[in-house]
């Protein structure tokens, strides 16, 4: 993959500019996966080393190159916060049965729209793409601001249960569609 220094934009919303992972944003992304305000609602999620940030950076850019979308890293494109870091969002295929839709703020961005701005731009991306594969997003239950958001741009929940592989047993994963799912579906998006 190397560590391509490419921050031209995939996309532009109102007040960001999305582009594609690049190796040199591994420091940012360590950093906000290390958070805790941040990987608190989902513990599984936490990042405790550089390598396993570059991992994720590498298979974000492999879903790219595979499906011609993917997470974006999001920097604002306003005058007094030109190019800082706000997070991550976008969608990606999962178990090549669904876009995913997934985004991840850094905390001083929180409460301000911008995962909303994330999140329309990367379903519609994912429409424009695959308009075959529903939409579907997953969080974990009381995640209220992730809910929120999901919810703000169409998606309705349309399952409930146990969060596999979620070392707390009282943890309740949430799946959220843009349309109705199969059975088949649904076991794999809530297998892992």
């Amino acid at each position: 993959m190397g560590d391509v220094v490419d921050h031209s934009a995939d996309d532009v919303t109102r007040r960001l500019v999305l582009h594609r992972p690049v190796l040199t944003d591994l420091r940012d992304l360590f950093e906000l996966y290390q958070d805790q305000r941040v990987w608190g609602p989902d513990p599984l999620t936490r990042h405790t080393s550089d390598e396993q940030t570059e991992r994720m950076i590498n298979n974000w850019r492999s879903a790219w190159q595979r499906d011609g979308l993917g997470m974006w890293v999001a920097r604002s494109s306003e005058p007094a916060l030109s190019g800082a870091f706000v997070g991550i969002g976008g969608c990606f295929v999962k178990s090549a049965v669904a876009w995913n839709l997934g985004f991840r703020l850094h905390p001083r961005f929180w409460g301000r729209g911008y995962a909303h701005e994330i999140s329309v731009t990367g379903t519609e991306a994912a429409l424009r793409r695959r308009p075959d594969l529903p939409i579907t997003a997953s969080v974990l239950e009381g995640n209220e601001r992730s809910q929120r958001t999901t919810e703000s741009v169409g998606l309705r929940l349309v399952w409930r249960g146990p969060d596999a592989g979620n070392p707390d047993p009282h943890a309740v994963r949430l799946l959220y569609a843009d349309r109705p799912l199969t059975d088949r579906v649904t076991r794999l998006l809530t297998a892992d």
